[in-house]
């Protein structure tokens, strides 16, 4: 009511009779003074802000000074100065002009900048809204005060942090993006780095502003600053304009904040948005810098579902799917391995993140198997067999002198495959019918497809062969190159030829060890193949594989039973084979890995093998010793008391034990498996009986609730 009277009397002056506007303008001006009582101005503030709609320019010229002094009423004086300032259609000169005047008084916008860290909600919203348009109007001398005023930068940044969402977003994707455009894109300088660097502040780890985010047509915007078409389909070509671009440095580093920007403009349920498009064109086929590269591939999703198969790319390559050119780029680097002989950081960590990419494609089983049968030989003997890549990496021969551009390339196709067998039955049973030709070349790159051989050229028909070169599985070609590899590693001149043959060595039995794990077939195959002489050559990795080599070796007619393991133990000692895998996870290669597997991703997959599966293995072989523990004593007493009728017997009655208990022991894995399996099927037949009787009680529940409505509403009239 004080406000209305006051009101009143300053308008109808004191004859009572009717004031003109600029008159009353005036006086509600002098009411602004500081020695008038605060609601005496506070009237007059509100008062002001009523007309400064319709008499923006007498409100201007009379009332501003007196406002930009007024401290105490600062919401009030905020909204009405943001009146003033503000343009539009018909007053675009007059709201320059009082922005002129307010930006003029160096006291006054250092003020504004450090309401911004006033803990009431009005004044900081009030304040950033008069910011917003100042900033507008007269863009380079308000960045100009905010460079200079002492509030700046921390009050900015304070805002940024406010918990309250319409503090944050009051216009901060439009205007920041406003500000990248007027300063030329992803061409600009620090001025656009900056914005964006805001931009990613706001989005990352706050899913409420990434859902505001994606309501405006801003991820529109983030699309032509990338020069990439927003409605891009899998059928069309990504245009030239993107995929060829100039890079600088600034560029650079404008682009890779717009990467992570756009990251957070698409849910996870949307995987076949452009912006995943555009991740895999720049990774794959652009000329964009390598830690570009290597980021984009890093912010695809975890559970990638963009059918790589049928994205066809075509920049510095003929046309092939996104698939092929993902796997060439982990085996043999950028551009079809013109620099794979220079083994850089950069250039690592890129096929790395390729890597990466792959498993996240791959984790369906289903895609798994469809890609492990395409390199399985063709049905018809007159077929040309096709070459892929990733099975000519894995089959390279091991050969002296040393090829580093090989041994990385082996490396890492023994990754790839080992992400294609680790935990699929069915792609472990098909990768055993696999049968490489024996007449792969040893320096060539096969040109083939991944599991699309229509898009592929074929191989060059291989000479007959005999029956004694007849292909062998990889699994026998495995074992051969595993030995070939200590070997070599034998006679390697200096430590630095010694430390890539232990890489080689160390790809191959993390392959063999996630193949072999719970495949018996595979595992007779693989020791029938004299995979038995390689694993007690090294500690560690090998005593794991020789591990699950006794654990799995279920198979009729198995050639690895505890007669023959019992040299192996008695030579080496479980003590020492149980020591060796412990020292392997306390080595510092294990322990980033497993503390940090986000910096090597790459090798995360074995080390979380590891350590879910290791410790079912020492039980096995502390059983192997105290059964070779047992038969050591008989054998001692034998020694001792010689020969006779008696002995024979207790020869043929301990062999007898043994064998029962062998298969006691095989009957019980089996049985323990079958209960494992019931177990897994018990639990899911609980969590859907809990989930069908929610569903009852809430059926019921609304049942109810109709019943009292109709009970409540009485008989129909």
């Amino acid at each position: 009511m004080d406000f209305l009277s006051q009101t009143y009397i300053a308008l109808r002056g004191p004859t009572g009779a009717p004031q003109s506007a600029q008159d009353t303008i005036a006086k509600l001006s002098d009411r602004l003074s500081p020695s008038t009582l605060l609601a005496d101005r506070r009237a007059a503030v509100l008062a002001l802000k009523g007309l400064a709609r319709d008499c923006k320019e007498d409100v201007g010229e009379r009332a501003l000074p007196g406002l930009l002094e007024m401290r105490k009423i600062a919401k009030a004086v905020l909204e009405t100065i943001t009146q003033l300032c503000e343009p539009d259609d018909d007053s675009k000169d007059l709201a320059l002009k009082h922005t002129d005047y307010v930006i003029g008084n160096d006291q006054a916008v250092h003020v504004l900048f450090s309401l911004l860290g006033d803990t009431h909600f009005y004044t900081r919203y009030a304040t950033l809204q008069l910011l917003s348009v100042l900033l507008q109007n007269r863009r380079s001398q308000v960045q100009g005060y905010f460079l200079k005023a002492p509030a700046g930068a921390t009050s900015i940044i304070a805002v940024l942090e406010d918990k309250c969402e319409i503090i944050r977003n009051e216009g901060a994707f439009e205007k920041l993006f406003n500000t990248v455009t007027h300063e030329g894109g992803l061409e600009g300088g620090v001025i656009s780095q900056d914005a964006l660097r805001c931009v990613d502040s706001l989005l990352r780890y706050n899913s409420s502003n990434q859902s505001y985010f994606r309501e405006t047509s801003l991820p529109a915007l983030l699309c032509s600053l990338l020069l990439l078409p927003s409605n891009l389909s899998l059928q069309d070509s990504a245009p030239q304009d993107f995929a060829l671009q100039f890079w600088d440095s600034q560029k650079v580093v404008n682009v890779s904040l717009v990467l992570v920007g756009s990251k957070g403009s698409f849910p996870q349920s949307q995987e076949l948005s452009v912006f995943v498009r555009g991740f895999v064109e720049l990774a794959l086929a652009s000329n964009a810098p390598t830690s570009l590269k290597s980021q984009a591939l890093h912010l695809l999703p975890s559970t990638l579902t963009l059918p790589l198969s049928e994205v066809i790319l075509t920049p510095y390559m003929p046309p092939a799917s996104a698939l092929d050119a993902l796997v060439e780029l982990a085996l043999h680097g950028e551009y079809n391995g013109l620099y794979s002989d220079s083994r850089t950081k950069e250039g690592l960590e890129l096929r790395s993140a390729a890597v990466i990419a792959f498993d996240n494609f791959v984790r369906k089983e289903d895609v798994r198997h469809a890609i492990v049968q395409g390199m399985l030989p063709p049905q018809q003997p007159s077929e040309v067999p096709m070459i892929s890549p990733l099975l000519h990496s894995l089959c390279l021969s091991p050969s002296s002198p040393l090829n580093i551009a090989n041994v990385t390339s082996t490396h890492l196709a023994t990754i790839l495959f080992a992400h294609l067998l680790s935990g699929s039955p069915r792609a472990k049973t098909a990768a055993r019918s696999i049968k490489p030709s024996s007449n792969i070349p040893g320096e060539t790159l096969g040109q083939g497809p991944l599991f699309v051989p229509a898009d592929s050229t074929p191989a060059p028909t291989p000479p007959e062969e005999d029956e004694e070169d007849a292909p062998q599985s990889l699994l026998h070609l495995f074992a051969e190159n595993l030995s070939l590899c200590f070997l070599s590693r034998s006679r390697a001149e200096d430590d630095r030829e010694e430390r890539e043959w232990n890489r080689l060595i160390v790809g191959y039995i993390c392959l063999l060890a996630q193949w072999l794990w719970d495949d018996p077939k595979a595992v007779r195959e693989f020791l029938e193949a004299g995979g038995l002489g390689t694993v007690n050559l090294i500690p560690g990795l090998c005593a794991f594989l020789l591990g699950i080599c006794y654990e799995f070796n279920r198979e009729p007619g198995r050639s690895l039973g505890i007669a023959t393991i019992h040299p192996i133990i008695s030579r080496l000692g479980v003590d020492v084979l149980l020591g060796h895998m412990t020292r392997v996870q306390e080595h510092d290669w294990f322990k980033s890995i497993a503390l940090n597997p986000w910096r090597n991703l790459a090798h995360w997959s074995f080390v979380d093998f590891w350590k879910s599966n290791q410790r079912a293995l020492p039980d096995s072989l502390l059983y192997v010793s105290s059964k070779t523990r047992t038969i050591t004593n008989h054998i001692d007493l034998l020694a001792v008391t010689g020969p006779s009728a008696e002995s024979a017997m207790l020869i043929n009655s301990l062999k007898d034990v043994i064998r029962s208990q062998v298969q006691e022991i095989d009957a019980l894995q089996l049985r323990l498996k079958e209960l494992s399996a019931t177990e897994a099927r018990l639990a899911d037949s609980e969590a859907r009986i809990a989930e069908l009787e929610a569903e009852l009680q809430t059926s019921d529940s609304k049942k109810r609730e109709v019943e009292k409505e109709q009970g409540s509403s009485g008989p129909p009239r």
